[in-house]
């Protein structure tokens, strides 16, 4: 029998829908049926490709007993994290405050009038790893309830009172200058781990943030240091077991610190971020293994993750579906043993085939199977041996059961995969890349976006949600519009980026600096009681905050708009402080800081769009690695052109095309030659 998620369009809340608890969405309906009552809440939060959240929910939620239990002393809701991340973000708070660490699922008990008093993440069925049964939870939260409901009440003050208080960052006078830069990479050297690349121990995350702040630096100040730690990183990433050896495309973090096993999920965000640092190092070092992951991580994202209506899937899950009633099996889908190699390949390329992948007898995941890791780079004598071995397998493992897929668009997201195909596919000319950059453009215009400028957060099969867009939708997908302006030329983009980034100026901005995560007229009333979300810090992708910072930066870099510039200046004063003290936490702040100090650039090439010399200068300007240039290509003959106003009376220049190279309000003369505008940008 279906509880009240069968409506729902989240697939995570949908594949909640048949169990016996009596869930509920998030809403006035959920918390007006607990104050009736007289229960507690009982949130449970997670996301499609949360191999815990699944853990729990067979264990757990799935039990008829204890489905019978919670729903007569609780209303159960249920929240996915992708579709509301500022109900996550209040709520994890509380959870990390009270247990000193956060993740997924998490479960949190909550007053009728959404007040938390007690908090954690995954609990088992019987009582383990000093951890009590979730059966023995809600009979204590009960109990308290029922019996000690001061306690509880003073609890929820309590927690409600330090989440209130959330504490500020100070800020600097201004964006960080070059010596706090340099001493975000000198930590972040000291952080580094020279054995595998990365920073830190396991669990390990691949830290693209750090990695674009890492090429802007070098391409800013020649740090080799800098560079070499984006090399080694990449190097290792692209090796291990993280990426996905057969099909391309980035699992979500590595469980060890020698990217050997991964946790299998695979993001959208992930690989959006990564498929644009792969591109941006293979820029500035032309290395054919980047450009290796750069066509592999694209054509995954096509294959993989593009819907029917022209978006982006959020997630494939880690887990493979069950057989045959069998519990569902993480990682099943990508891992080998050596007999299946031989199997499939002979025993002559399964050897080989296993020497390079580093599949053993011994196994380096479960049950003896190994994840796949290049251990080597086959020779060119090798390359029609390697090409058919990689086909091979990848042709055998299509059979076995897929991992499940989040097919909502999450426009965010969307944003970041928008910049990233855009710009690979102007790099390595491919248009095809461009093509579905600007469908998925479409869509988010079509479906996302209102006439005021107002985003909706989600999609699914051609059809909005209902969650208000949060700060870093608007700031992501303002950046992959104003990505566009580079790549097609088409003025309409900066006109759906003003509109958003509007927004933003508007309804996030915090009087006191900076932004808030939610809209003055979307921040839900619940958490407005506790606390309006508001993080800089990166997490899995750049905080809204970072993110409204450089799209505010370069769209005033296309228009000259000192509102906007200013806004992004004010955001970077943050970055001041968290340089020196938190550079991994903060990665895409100071790469926008990286921007501002270097300008940014501002490139306008003109001349009539089928000259080979107009496009000669036009690919120079995207070969930049100037950081956060901006470029844009006209034809002076076409009046859209004069709709950007960075191409706004430019001229050809003796009848050549010409380029024109701006500065913070200063400009070189006009380059009509490759050569001269490399090194007009390399100033």
């Amino acid at each position: 029998m279906a509880n009240r998620l069968r409506d729902a369009r989240s697939p995570y809340l949908l594949q909640h829908a048949d169990n016996p608890v009596d869930w509920q969405e998030w809403g006035d309906d959920a918390f007006a049926e607990a104050r009736r009552r007289d229960v507690p809440v009982l949130l449970s939060v997670g996301y499609a490709a949360c191999h815990w959240c699944h853990v729990m929910a067979h264990e757990s939620f799935e039990d008829e007993r204890v489905a019978a239990y919670l729903n007569a002393h609780f209303v159960a809701i249920k929240v996915d994290r992708e579709e509301r991340p500022d109900v996550d973000a209040v709520y994890m708070e509380s959870v990390q405050a009270l247990t000193g660490q956060g993740g997924w699922p998490m479960t949190a008990f909550l007053t009728p009038d959404g007040k938390p008093f007690y908090a954690g993440t995954y609990f088992p069925p019987q009582p383990r790893h000093g951890l009590p049964s979730f059966s023995q939870l809600l009979q204590a939260v009960d109990e308290a309830w029922t019996q000690r409901r001061g306690d509880v009440t003073e609890s929820a003050d309590r927690i409600g009172a330090a989440l209130g208080g959330g504490a500020r960052v100070g800020s600097g006078d201004g964006p960080p200058g070059a010596d706090r830069l340099d001493a975000a990479v000198a930590r972040l050297a000291g952080e580094f781990d020279p054995s595998a690349g990365g920073f830190g121990g396991a669990p390990k995350f691949p830290p693209s943030m750090v990695l674009e702040f890492l090429l802007r630096h070098h391409a800013r100040t020649g740090d080799a240091e800098a560079l070499s730690m984006v090399e080694q990183t990449c190097a290792s990433m692209a090796g291990g077991g993280l990426y996905d050896q057969l099909g391309g495309g980035f699992a979500r973090y590595s469980v060890d610190a020698g990217w050997v096993v991964p946790h299998f999920e695979k993001m959208l965000y992930d690989n959006a971020l990564l498929l644009r640092v792969y591109a941006h190092l293979w820029r500035v070092t032309g290395s054919a293994e980047a450009a290796r992951v750069v066509r592999e991580t694209a054509e995954f994202l096509l294959r993989e993750l593009r819907t029917a209506e022209g978006g982006f899937a959020s997630s494939l899950d880690a887990d493979s579906p069950p057989v045959e009633g069998a519990a569902p099996v993480e990682g099943a889908f990508y891992v080998w043993t050596p007999a299946q190699l031989r199997e499939v390949l002979g025993d002559d390329d399964g050897a080989w085939a296993g020497e390079l992948f580093g599949v053993t007898e011994a196994g380096t995941f479960e049950h003896g199977a190994s994840t796949l890791r290049l251990l080597r780079t086959p020779s060119a004598d090798d390359a029609g041996r390697w090409a058919r071995v990689r086909r091979q397998l990848f042709d055998a493992r299509l059979p076995r059961p897929a991992p499940g897929r989040d097919d909502k668009v999450v426009a965010a997201w969307n944003g970041l995969a928008i910049a990233a195909l855009a710009e690979a596919g102007a790099l390595f000319d491919q248009p095809a890349w461009v093509s579905a950059a600007v469908d998925c453009a479409d869509l988010l215009v079509r479906l996302h976006l209102d006439d005021h400028g107002r985003l909706l957060r989600v999609s699914r099969d051609g059809v909005a949600g209902t969650p208000a867009g949060v700060l870093e939708d608007y700031a992501d997908v303002a950046e992959g519009f104003l990505v566009l302006v580079a790549v097609t030329g088409d003025p309409v983009w900066l006109s759906f980026a003003e509109q958003l980034l509007d927004v933003v100026l508007t309804q996030f901005a915090d009087p006191e600096g900076g932004f808030f995560d939610t809209g003055a007229e979307t921040t839900d009333v619940r958490l407005a009681g506790l606390r309006r979300p508001q993080d800089p810090t990166d997490n899995a992708t750049p905080s809204g905050w970072s993110a409204a910072a450089g799209a505010l930066l370069a769209f005033a870099a296309y228009t000259g708009s000192d509102r906007h510039r200013s806004a992004a200046g004010d955001a970077l004063r943050l970055y001041d402080a968290l340089a020196a003290r938190a550079p991994r936490f903060a990665g895409w702040g100071l790469a926008v800081a990286e921007a501002w100090l270097a300008g940014p650039a501002e490139v306008a090439v003109v001349g009539p769009a089928h000259d080979p010399r107009t496009a000669a200068l036009y690919e120079v300007a995207l070969r930049s690695a100037s950081p956060g240039a901006v470029v844009v290509a006209g034809d002076p003959a076409d009046p859209a052109t004069s709709a950007v106003p960075l191409l706004r009376d430019r001229t050809v220049v003796g009848g050549a095309p010409a380029a024109y190279v701006c500065r913070g309000f200063v400009c070189d003369l006009p380059a009509t030659d490759p050569e001269r505008l490399a090194a007009q940008l390399a100033g």
